[in-house]
Order: structure tokens, then C-alpha cells, then sequence
């Protein structure tokens, strides 16, 4: 650690001498050669050590030693006064309260380290308040379309039969599939998602996934493809999870792919990591939208509702399940180019 060192020494030799091993052992040295000029360099700037000539004046080494100690109690007391009025701050209410780092010693990187703790906190304030407004603005409108119905039911409007039903039914699958993908991100936050391990065959798991979106790729005018490039080694995972992964990729991309486009899944080995990548041939996706692709409630078309856009969870829900398995997933895409998802999982956990 790099100290500021003031050496005090009247006998010249002596305090050169001083100063080139302080400062080869990497301290910042100030030399003077009388208490007075001692005790000036002291006020301009407390030093972290004071070397004082044993030799000098009893009263010179007397004043430079108080005004030393008095003034680095001042340096001590002043950010730490600073610091405690900031974390009372924040404890108040204010986000993001901030201490002026004035120095880069220990006390300096505290400061460093507490303003990056309140800016820490501060985002996460603003993206829990950005949580509760989005669950509530998605809870809203099948709550509204459920009372609509019922209102409707109450005043002879809309008849008692299967279309009532229907209806009811619809937007009671909306609210639980919400509900459903809020708990799997509250308990991957909570590190308390539960994996049942097992071997999974990655070709057999992407046929499967084909096969589970055939209509709905059917029915959108896309052809869904399975392409496998080598042999796949079995990895250890949740064969569930990774269903749930894979079917939130390719509905995504069959809701941005449109009619005469394509959906491609395809696997390959790549050193000790299996890569699945889901590709499309769909609008894609901006630059600038890339980095927030795996934010909660984002989607690509922000005109698109909960009932044509999906939850915007699917791939946040995407993201925590690969990395709960030891991986990772990426995006590349181009605005009508399409997109590409790329899962990379280790062979083993």
C-alpha cells in the first residue's frame, strides 16, 4: 500500500537517505529539514506516517506531533461523519445517497465501495418498482376482460353458454400462466429451483420439441426444423427445464417468424459444452434492443399485448434455467434477418 510519508530530519544525508528507501519500498515522501516547515507540510496535507528527527527542539516535536495527530483525526472523523449521514440517508428512503471520494487509501475505497453499494441499491429499487408497475399493468387486462365477461353474464348481455365459458376459461390460463412464470423466476432469484438431474439425449430432445410445436408452426405457415451436426454426448440435466427452455425459444421465434419463413433447431459438440441454438428467419431484433432481450417484460414489438406478445418473461425465465444448469445463453440478430439463440451447456455439471 502506498503511503504519504513526512520525514522531519535536519541532518540532510540522513533524511536523503530516508527518502530513497521510502520511496523505493513505493511511499510518496515529503522532506523537511525544521519543526516549522514540519508543521506547515503537516496542515497542508495530513500525512499517513510522520518520521520526526529525535534530536529536534522538545516544543518543535511536541507541536509537529499534535498538530499531526489532531489533523489526521480530522481526516478520519470528516468521511466517516460523511458516510454515516449518507447510510442515514438511504435509510430514510433517499436511492442512491453518494459520499465525495477524497482520498485512496482505506477509507477512500469504503467510500468507493459504499457509493457503489447505493447505486446497487437504488437500481434495484427502481427495477422492483418497474416489477410491480409491469405484474400489475399484465394482471390488469385479463382481470378487466374476466369482469367485462361476468358483468356482461350479470346483465343478460352476453348469454349463459359455452362462449361465456370459453372466455373465462381463455383469460384464466392467461392469469395462470403469469402466475406460473413469476414463481419460476422468484425461486431461480432465490436460488431455490430444483433440478432433477438425469442424462438427457440432446437429439432426441430436440425432436421432441419439434414434434410439441408442429401444429402451431403448422397453422403460422413456418417450417420448423431439427438439424443435428455431429454426435451430441448425453449431458446431466433437467430434461423438463430444458423442454421448457427450448419450447419458450421456439414459440418466440414462430411468434416473429412470418408465413414462408423458417425455425431451425440445431445442436453440435463444441470442446466440453454441448450448443443449441434456436434460429429464425423473422423481423429481428435492433442493435440497441439486443442487451435488454433477457429483461424482465421486454419484448421486440412494444406495440404487441400480453395476448399477442406473450408474458415478456419467456426468455428471462430462458436465461435462469441455462444458467441454473452451469451454462450460458447469447443472441445475435439483424433487423429482418432474424435472430439466433445460443445455449451452451456443460457436458457435465
Amino acid at each position: 500500500m502506498c503511503a504519504y510519508v513526512v520525514v522531519a530530519e535536519d541532518d540532510r544525508k540522513q533524511a536523503e537517505l530516508v527518502r530513497r528507501y521510502l520511496e523505493h519500498e513505493g511511499h510518496r515522501v515529503t522532506v523537511v529539514h525544521d519543526g516549522r516547515a514540519a508543521v506547515e507540510s503537516v496542515r497542508r496535507q495530513p500525512p499517513d506516517l510522520l518520521v520526526l528527527d529525535v534530536m529536534m527542539p522538545t516544543a518543535l516535536v511536541l507541536l509537529v506531533t499534535v498538530t499531526a495527530t489532531t489533523l489526521a483525526g480530522i481526516r478520519l472523523v470528516r468521511p466517516l461523519r460523511a458516510l454515516t449521514d449518507a447510510a442515514q440517508r438511504m435509510e430514510d428512503g433517499e436511492a442512491g445517497a453518494r459520499v465525495k471520494v477524497t482520498s485512496n487509501d482505506e477509507l477512500g475505497r469504503l467510500t468507493s465501495a459504499f457509493n457503489s453499494m447505493s447505486s446497487r441499491r437504488g437500481q434495484l429499487e427502481a427495477a422492483r418498482k418497474d416489477m410491480v408497475s409491469d405484474v400489475a399493468h399484465e394482471l390488469r387486462t385479463p382481470l378487466s376482460n374476466i369482469r367485462g365477461w361476468l358483468e356482461g353474464a350479470q346483465d343478460g348481455v352476453v348469454p349463459h353458454g359455452d362462449l361465456l365459458v370459453s372466455s373465462l376459461l381463455e383469460e384464466a390460463l392467461h392469469l395462470q400462466h403469469l402466475i406460473d412464470d413469476l414463481r419460476d423466476l422468484s425461486a431461480a432469484d432465490a436460488g431455490e429451483l430444483r433440478l432433477h438431474l438425469a442424462p438427457v439425449d440432446i437429439a432426441h430432445l430436440l425432436a421432441h420439441t419439434a414434434t410439441a410445436h408442429h401444429a402451431a408452426a403448422e397453422n403460422a405457415g413456418v417450417a420448423l426444423r431439427v438439424e443435428a451436426h455431429g454426435h451430441c454426448p448425453e449431458i446431466e440435466a433437467d430434461q423438463v427445464r430444458l423442454r421448457q427452455v427450448l419450447g419458450n425459444l421456439v414459440a418466440n421465434a414462430l411468434r416473429h417468424t412470418p408465413s414462408g419463413g423458417t425455425v431451425s433447431l440445431r445442436a453440435r459438440p463444441a470442446g466440453g459444452a454441448v450448443l443449441i441454438e434456436v434460429a429464425d428467419t423473422g423481423s429481428g431484433i435492433a442493435a440497441g434492443e439486443l442487451p435488454h432481450v433477457f429483461d424482465r417484460f421486454w419484448r421486440a414489438d412494444k406495440s404487441r399485448s400480453r395476448r399477442t406478445g406473450g408474458s415478456g418473461l419467456g426468455l428471462s425465465i430462458v436465461r435462469k434455467l441455462v444458467e441454473a444448469h452451469g451454462g450460458t445463453v447469447t443472441v445475435r440478430s439483424t433487423v429482418g434477418g432474424g435472430s439466433e439463440f445460443t445455449i451452451r451447456l456443460p457436458h457435465t455439471r
